[in-house]
């Protein structure tokens, strides 16, 4: 597994961020999660499998020079492997639709991992942004729920998933071909 940085304000059309991706198997019980939330939706669009991650950091549009500057500050990353629990299901209201996320239990590895990436990157000159950090798997944008919605259904799925995580992957997100594709640049493993 690895970890992404982005934030749930940012264009994922361009740039680089930090992130934990997933195995497969954890990638499928996500779907599982998102076919419930898509019941209860009236409009949305969903993140398949390719685009599900766990951001960490997003560093937007970064020369290729910097690059080797972030594979060192991870590099210089001292972490352990550890283990992440979904815990809720919210959203970030926006007017066309909200942004559906599944959160993060409370998790003070995850945490000092960030903040210890994001520190290391801000000694080195990096422009990030100051707000706390919520941990959280973008589900669906421009969502809008219907009023009977029921979450207690879902958290019973929600709460028996756990997360393994072993690495952190720097990732690239660009349009090819008026496809948005993340590709992994470089893994850290911890």
């Amino acid at each position: 597994h690895a970890l992404l940085f982005t934030t749930e304000s940012c264009d994922f059309s361009r740039g680089r961020f930090k992130a934990i991706n997933f195995k497969e198997s954890v990638k499928n019980k996500i779907q599982d999660i998102i076919k419930e939330v898509k019941k209860y939706s009236i409009q949305g669009k969903f993140v398949n499998n390719e685009h599900m991650h766990l951001t960490l950091e997003f560093l937007g549009d970064i020369p290729s020079e910097e690059v080797e500057i972030i594979k060192d500050t991870m590099d210089r990353l001292i972490s352990q492997p550890f283990t992440m629990k979904l815990s809720q299901l919210g959203y970030f209201k926006r007017r066309a639709g909200n942004i559906q996320w599944l959160g993060i239990e409370h998790n003070e590895i995850l945490l000092k991992t960030q903040s210890k990436l994001h520190k290391l990157l801000i000694k080195e000159g990096f422009k990030l942004e100051n707000r706390p950090y919520k941990p959280h798997i973008t589900v669906g944008r421009k969502v809008k729920m219907k009023d009977n919605f029921n979450l207690k259904e879902l958290l019973n799925m929600i709460n028996k998933l756990s997360i393994d995580v072993d690495k952190i992957d720097l990732m690239k997100s660009e349009h090819i071909n008026g496809k948005l594709v993340h590709s992994i640049v470089y893994t850290k493993n911890i």
